[in-house]
């Protein structure tokens, strides 16, 4: 096995995790609350896709699928094009509503496959490549692939979780 294909294969779990929390769920449960400042699923979902739709954008050196492929239009999100929800509040988490699971699953599988098609097109000299001198050491390709990866996995464990406590109310 390669890089490319550790990466990808990294993605499909992350896949996988975002399928489990998801698939089946009511416009309720997407948009539940453990307390009234808690995440939602979908806010989780939208935030690590956004997230992930942004960063693999900017290292593909393309546009972002929610712009692309009209998902901002589809979601009608009271926020700015550029938002991932980076900074935002208990409000903004309640703004992110969706009415099934497809919508939410649309998006995600779209910049997936989007993700997947970079990575594996990557060499592994390709993954030293210098992405973001902002930190020291500064970033590579690899390492922000790999912190996707981890934010990811988080935000997708989370939204498994709300889904596990709501299927047990």
């Amino acid at each position: 096995m390669n890089s490319a294909e550790l990466l990808a294969d990294a993605f499909g779990r992350v896949r996988e995790t975002v399928h489990g929390a998801v698939e089946g769920l009511t416009a309720d449960e997407l948009t539940a609350r453990l307390d009234g400042e808690a995440n939602s699923i979908a806010w989780l979902v939208w935030h690590l896709t956004r997230v992930q739709d942004d960063h693999v954008a900017d290292l593909a050196g393309t546009e972002q699928i929610w712009t692309a492929q009209g998902w901002f239009d589809r979601f009608q999100l009271p926020f700015a094009t550029g938002a991932t929800g980076y900074g935002q509040h208990s409000d903004d988490v309640a703004a992110v509503r969706v009415d099934t699971p497809a919508l939410l699953l649309g998006y995600y599988d779209a910049v997936h496959e989007r993700t997947v098609g970079h990575v594996r097109g990557l060499a592994d000299a390709d993954l030293d490549r210098v992405v973001d001198e902002n930190w020291t050491p500064a970033v590579t390709q690899g390492v922000r692939l790999l912190s996707i990866i981890s934010d990811d996995l988080q935000h997708a464990g989370q939204a498994a979780y709300i889904r596990g406590v709501l299927r047990r109310r």
